[in-house]
């Protein structure tokens, strides 16, 4: 999976978790607030992973 493609899954992961933490909140449904601060969580690991990647690449490209 390239860079740009775990960004893009991890943005689209975060946005998903944070409309579920709110229809959690407004809900008052303590399961889907948890799994949107995992989602979101998940989101944020995986924009890291490709800024990592793209680190990497840089390197590379360098060297």
């Amino acid at each position: 999976m390239s860079s740009t493609e775990d960004k893009v899954k991890g943005n689209t992961n975060e946005a998903v978790g944070k409309i579920k933490q709110g229809v959690g909140e407004a809900t008052d449904n303590e399961r889907m607030k948890a799994e949107g601060q995992r989602q979101e969580v998940k989101g944020e690991a995986q924009q890291v992973k490709g800024d990592v990647k793209d680190t990497l690449k840089k390197g590379i490209d360098k060297a």
